[in-house]
């Protein structure tokens, strides 16, 4: 696939400091796979890839009885430790590290597409329902400056504001404000649960708001958002980041394997290769995590014991 949808690029500055910390941990942490008869999964940092982690190690470990270890790091650490060996899976990628997937898929060819995970991820701008409700020409672009003063805040100087995630997750947004003469400025909350807080409080408050946000996503279920209409999105209109102008494309989540791990990882890997469930299946185990605060291990347990029909297609023949 040509175009890249990026949802969690480090800088190359922070990517090599998460490799110190990660070489930090030891072999105790890193130089697991399942030739020592454990399978370690690599998991970004958002509820979603934690939601597909600890459904897949509840059955792994009950069902086939086989040892995980959840090791949780960004996609381009994720992405080199899967070269190495020193991670056998990453259960939900986004294409946002485009040059080490080259890399380690097409010229070393040391890690394997997994298939998709069955989850359609989408990223754009939204508004809430209420705001849009109230304003119905808000949800086009063009008419985003109209409304920078009502979206301004003490952090955006003076611009309207779009509140982001992570600093770490890599967007399109300050290239598509540039581009398009938007009075606008990106505001980061720090995290992808800084930024659910403050979604929650601006709703509660029933204030109007812009924000980068995404599907599948379990608030989704709890505030109504509106998507902006961006331009369209065509294939390579966001080949170069500073030109970008248009809207983000959807993407069917992939999943991706440590080569020797999908040649010789046995039911653990053929498990792996099966697991698929839909973006409402996703949504309801992160909301027991991260909007109900249920353990990730308890979460898993719960949705494994109510949806056997699901699961068990997962299991090898």
């Amino acid at each position: 696939m040509n175009t890249r949808h990026v949802r969690t690029t480090l800088a190359a500055g922070a990517s090599a400091l998460a490799t110190a910390l990660l070489g930090a941990c030891g072999a105790a942490d890193t130089n697991i796979s399942a030739s020592d008869g454990i399978v370690t999964i690599a998991v970004p940092s958002w509820v979603g890839a934690e939601a597909n982690a600890a459904v897949a190690k509840h059955v792994l470990e009950k069902e086939l009885d086989t040892r995980v270890k959840i090791i949780q790091m960004d996609e381009p650490v994720a992405w080199d430790a899967l070269g190495s060996g020193k991670v056998d899976a990453l259960l939900e990628d986004w294409g946002g590290v485009s040059k080490k997937e080259e890399l380690y898929v097409e010229e070393k060819k040391t890690v394997v597409p997994g298939g998709d995970l069955g989850v359609v991820g989408h990223i754009g701008w939204f508004v809430p329902k209420y705001f849009a409700d109230e304003h119905p020409d808000v949800t086009h672009w063009k008419n985003l400056n109209k409304y920078a003063d009502e979206l301004r805040t003490t952090e955006s100087d003076g611009k309207g504001q779009i509140l982001e995630g992570s600093p770490s997750y890599t967007t399109h947004d300050d290239a598509i404000i540039e581009n398009l003469g938007l009075d606008l400025k990106t505001v980061y909350a720090g995290s992808e649960a800084a930024q659910i807080t403050q979604i929650r409080k601006y709703v509660k408050e029933k204030k109007p708001f812009l924000t980068y946000w995404w599907t599948p996503q379990w608030l989704n279920a709890e505030v109504e958002m509106v998507e902006v209409e961006l331009p369209e999105y065509t294939e390579g209109c966001d080949a170069d980041p500073e030109k970008v102008a248009c809207a983000y494309p959807e993407l069917p989540l992939q999943k991706y394997l440590n080569a020797d791990f999908a040649e010789k990882g046995g039911d653990a890997a053929e498990f792996i290769k099966r697991f698929r469930w839909s973006t409402e299946q996703q949504n309801q185990v992160a909301k027991w995590i991260a909007g109900d605060g249920m353990s990730s291990e308890a979460a898993a347990a719960k949705w494994v014991e109510e949806n056997r029909d699901t699961w068990e297609k997962w299991l090898p023949k």
